[in-house]
């Protein structure tokens, strides 16, 4: 399987990478053990996750995925076979928040506790951080990376203007640069990236690890009517994608996944990593069998043809 850097980190991972999202919310600890095993034993290496996650699950706190993984990792002996992906920003509760320096260093400290290794290949801000000067914030950064903690630093839900600034203060200053942006980017969502982000990314050299790859799962068909929102805890923010936009995309993707002998999901992420200046969609599983359909996509080739008709079938 091919592999793809992350920025210019020297950090090579798999075209697919695996949502943390659910661990400790829709699915318990055993059956994340389930899905990481069967993930890596396909060949597949990203993991990504947060320390906020999944603080919306009941009676959860936050540190919940994180935590999963770390005890994976433990028993399953596989922490040379993955890249370890968090963050950090997102509130946890009370002044456990932002990109200071103070709230950083003990948030890394907790993040590398629960996840049971003395690394984490790639740490990202998980928000900008309005209140705390890009300075000090990536200072930080730098230091943990000469502590040997973090080995390369990326960020999510930051503005265009604000990643080219932090990226000067990393030039101007001789400290570490963000080497990945992780943005919402699928069939449904194209605009935002597109237009905001892409050039940016693409002139920098900045790898792209994209979220919601498959629209919250409207993108895996599954959903067709406001009677099929139901079907899962995330249906309710489907019920938007629900218009004549996403039905066209919809029958794009039927169209490709009938001929490829794939799903639409499949089909919807590896429409993503077609993408030039892609490194690698997220998309999360509960069931083995949903993750094999998932991990089809990085089997799939998609023509000119397929491209141009999900292209236009998708086109804001």
């Amino acid at each position: 399987m091919e592999k793809r850097e992350i920025g210019s980190s020297g950090i090579k991972i798999s075209p697919f990478a695996l949502g943390g999202n659910v661990f400790g919310w829709t699915i318990d600890e055993k059956q994340s053990f389930t899905i990481l095993d069967g993930f890596v034993d396909a060949g597949l290496d990203l993991i990504d996750t947060a320390d906020v996650y999944s603080t919306w699950g009941a009676g959860n706190k936050g540190g919940e995925s994180e935590t999963i993984i770390g005890n994976w990792l433990k028993k399953s002996g596989k922490r040379d076979k993955v890249i370890i992906a968090t963050k950090v920003g997102k509130p946890m509760g009370g002044d456990k928040k932002g990109l200071s320096r103070k709230y950083t260093t003990e948030a890394v400290e907790a993040s590398l506790k629960r996840l049971q290794t003395d690394n984490i290949d790639l740490y990202q801000s998980h928000e900008d951080d309005p209140h705390t000067p890009l300075l000090e914030t990536l200072e930080t950064f730098n230091d943990l990376i000469k502590q040997g903690k973090v080995k390369a630093i990326g960020a999510s839900n930051i503005s265009g203007e604000r990643l080219k600034e932090a990226l000067l203060v990393s030039k101007d200053n001789n400290l570490a640069a963000y080497q990945c942006l992780q943005p919402e980017y699928n069939l449904y969502a194209r605009d935002g990236y597109e237009k905001e982000f892409e050039p940016v990314c693409r002139e920098r050299n900045i790898g792209v690890i994209s979220y919601y790859s498959l629209a919250s799962g409207f993108l895996t068909g599954k959903y067709r009517s406001e009677n099929d929102l139901s079907q899962s805890s995330r249906g309710a923010g489907v019920k938007k994608m629900l218009n004549p936009h996403g039905y066209k995309i919809l029958a794009a993707l039927d169209k490709i996944a009938a001929g490829a002998d794939a799903s639409q999901a499949a089909v919807a992420l590896a429409w993503i990593m077609a993408r030039p200046g892609i490194t690698a969609p997220i998309a999360s599983a509960t069931t083995l069998k949903q993750l094999n359909e998932l991990i089809k996509s990085t089997e799939l080739t998609l023509s000119s043809d397929a491209i141009d008709l999900l292209n236009n079938a998708s086109k804001y």
